[in-house]
């Protein structure tokens, strides 16, 4: 996959949501959430547009998992699901989930419950868990992913995803938690997972709010009068758990508008889901969630409104694996396209070093910064080189 379409192998967590099972209101919870101080730092790794934390509590750690509050479920790895199995679990209210895997068939997500999971100071004991295997998503990144926390649970607390300083902030509830001074947004929590009003223009819209998600600001286009100032265009295939899906992308010609604030021509990826504000948007802000009273805080240090850059693009999607990357798919009318590269393609090289040299953070800035690639693709025994030129998927 090519960067910032990491999105949905995040995961599953935002698929966990409405299309596949359905809770009750009141969210299972971790059986007991502590935090040793009156407020838990825990340092965070901004990985593209995406909020990852690494603890250790054991001889076994570090872990290290992904924050994604349009989950509404958390996700671990089996191999932790075995480590900490709850020897006394509370009676299991979360069903097994089914889901077509990206690679054919479906499968089933058993639900466990462990014993505990720390970040710094906080512990969170028998948490209610899906299994999920992150070798995928960990091929991707470039890191063993242990996991993914999704939005309940962090229902005991105050929680603050703070981009700008690459930390994750933890309060007890209290009548009076430190919030940043900001945009203040009440929002639905029915289906455990933060939804709000936003403004395109003067359309109204509800949308998820997403930190697993790497795009801007996806946008499910029902009932809106389309205005965009790019037209959207294929923008490669991002793998989820239910499949591959092309994606489509462009720039909306009004503002968005997140209470006071505005994002000023956002980049829209067109999603038949629920719209969503993802990573691309919020690591712009200090965003402050406080279930107890349902409502959101958005707070940025910066003046003026936000400016989204142009998408740029290699014009390939990958499936990686450590010794290739295999294409999914090419953007059309893309350098890529136009050099005969096709899906199913395996690429060994980039630029001379081979493909297990390059994690996705690394990919990510030379796309951001080269003018073109030179991709090694193997034919038969042979490797043959193609040099591809960076483009400017939407101005």
């Amino acid at each position: 996959m090519k960067p910032r379409l990491v999105t949905a192998v995040l995961c599953a967590a935002a698929l966990l949501l409405g299309g596949c099972f359905t809770f009750q209101r009141e969210a299972p919870r971790p059986g007991r959430t502590t935090l040793e101080a009156p407020l838990v730092t825990v340092p965070a790794v901004v990985l593209g547009n995406l909020l990852l934390v690494e603890t250790k509590w054991d001889r076994h750690g570090p872990y290290r998992f992904l924050v994604d509050t349009g989950s509404s479920a958390t996700l671990v790895t089996p191999e932790l699901a075995r480590r900490y199995a709850a020897k006394n679990p509370p009676p299991e209210t979360m069903p097994q989930v089914r889901n077509r895997a990206a690679r054919g068939g479906t499968a089933l997500l058993d639900s466990a419950v462990i014993s505990r999971l720390e970040l710094g100071d906080a512990r969170f004991e028998d948490v209610r868990v899906l299994v999920h295997d992150c070798r995928d998503l960990s091929t991707h990144l470039g890191l063993k992913i242990d996991g993914v926390l999704g939005f309940p649970l962090f229902r005991e607390t105050v929680l603050t995803l703070d981009y700008g300083r690459a930390q994750l902030l933890l309060q007890p509830r209290s009548a009076s938690p430190a919030i940043p001074p900001g945009v203040t947004i009440p929002f639905n929590n029915e289906f455990r997972t933060p939804i709000i009003p936003l403004k395109l223009g003067e359309q109204g819209i509800a949308a998820l709010i997403d930190s697993g998600s790497d795009a801007p600001l996806s946008l499910n286009l029902a009932g809106l009068a389309a205005d965009f100032a790019e037209l959207p265009r294929p923008g490669g295939a991002v793998g989820t758990l239910s499949g591959d899906h092309l994606q489509y992308i462009g720039r909306w010609r009004q503002a968005l508008r997140i209470g006071d604030y505005t994002v000023e021509r956002p980049i829209v990826d067109v999603t038949e889901e629920l719209s969503a504000l993802g990573g691309g948007i919020l690591r712009h802000f200090t965003v402050t969630f406080d279930q107890e009273r349902n409502q959101v805080t958005f707070y940025r240090e910066a003046p003026g409104p936000v400016v989204l850059p142009p998408r740029r693009s290699s014009g390939l999607s990958f499936t990686k694996h450590p010794a290739y990357w295999r294409v999914v798919s090419v953007v059309p009318d893309s350098p890529a396209h136009a050099a005969g590269v096709q899906g199913g393609d395996l690429v060994t090289r980039i630029d001379g070093e081979p493909v297990a040299a390059w994690n996705y953070r690394r990919f990510e800035r030379l796309v951001a910064g080269a003018n073109e690639i030179r991709f090694s693709f193997l034919h038969g025994n042979e490797e043959i080189t193609r040099t591809l030129a960076v483009f400017e998927l939407v101005p």
